[in-house]
């Protein structure tokens, strides 16, 4: 895994009596970047003789199992929930399962429904579903800070086309863009307004949810994914999402400005 995450994730990956591989964060085309390395890992498990059992990659990003999971366990989840009555559907994407596998489920079944990617600042997903180029603003020569998508969400951003994300996004209708500063905020409101102690990935998700909110007017019943706790990223995003004040007077409109 990446460096720069979160060290509550390999934490407990550790107690769980796993190897832990923390490799510095790099381009996809660098052999060392985190998805190439735990391929080679697999291939060098299982092509030695004096290790049992063989290897394994799992191969997140393009294993289409992944979106097949979401259309057969997330997608029918929600409609029935739901009544089959909702306007739209809101999601980041990391590997882009969840959002595909869902948009592949919903839509044939309501026409009318809205599918909108939430994105955070650095990500070129946005730019992808906007004007067909991935590519973000954060990302041109001379701004970049670091190897990967320059924010610090994680689990959900990208700058590189996935097979799971790419078997969705021609249904997605729409995408938003989130700052590591309004995320920051709904995080906060989300535990001292609704005792939700959430993580970044589902900070984004609440962020372009409300905005979207504010776009279709009132009366619409908009569905998004609370997909990680805080308690992973304490180390990390809390440390500087700062802590929680017990606000009673904090509105949303503050999180979400006039966009």
């Amino acid at each position: 895994m990446p460096s720069d995450q979160a060290t509550e994730k390999s934490d407990l990956l550790l107690k769980l009596g796993a190897v832990v591989d923390r490799v510095p964060p790099a381009p996809i085309i660098d052999p060392m970047h985190f998805v190439n390395r735990a391929r080679s890992l697999a291939a060098d498990h299982t092509a030695d003789p004096k290790r049992p059992g063989r290897g394994y990659f799992a191969d997140q990003f393009e294993n289409q199992a992944n979106w097949q999971a979401h259309y057969e366990g997330t997608g029918p989840e929600i409609f029935n929930q739901c009544g089959g009555k909702l306007d739209a559907f809101v999601a980041g994407a990391g590997t882009g399962g969840t959002i595909a596998g869902v948009a592949r489920f919903l839509k044939p079944k309501l026409q009318n429904l809205r599918i909108v990617l939430a994105d955070p600042q650095g990500s070129g997903l946005f730019n992808r579903i906007k004007n067909g180029v991935m590519f973000d603003n954060l990302e041109r020569e001379g701004t970049r800070r670091r190897s990967q998508v320059d924010t610090i969400v994680e689990g959900i951003g990208i700058n590189r086309v996935t097979a799971n994300f790419e078997a969705g996004r021609e249904l997605i209708d729409d995408a938003i863009k989130v700052s590591d500063e309004e995320a920051m905020a709904m995080a906060r409101w989300l535990a001292e307004k609704d005792g939700i102690f959430a993580g970044s990935s589902t900070a984004v998700n609440c962020v372009a949810a409300a905005q979207l909110a504010r776009q279709l007017g009132p009366g619409r019943r908009i569905v998004t994914i609370l997909c990680d706790s805080g308690t992973r990223y304490l180390s990390r995003f809390w440390a500087q999402a700062g802590n929680v004040g017990g606000k009673t007077d904090s509105k949303l409109g503050d999180i979400i400005g006039d966009r």
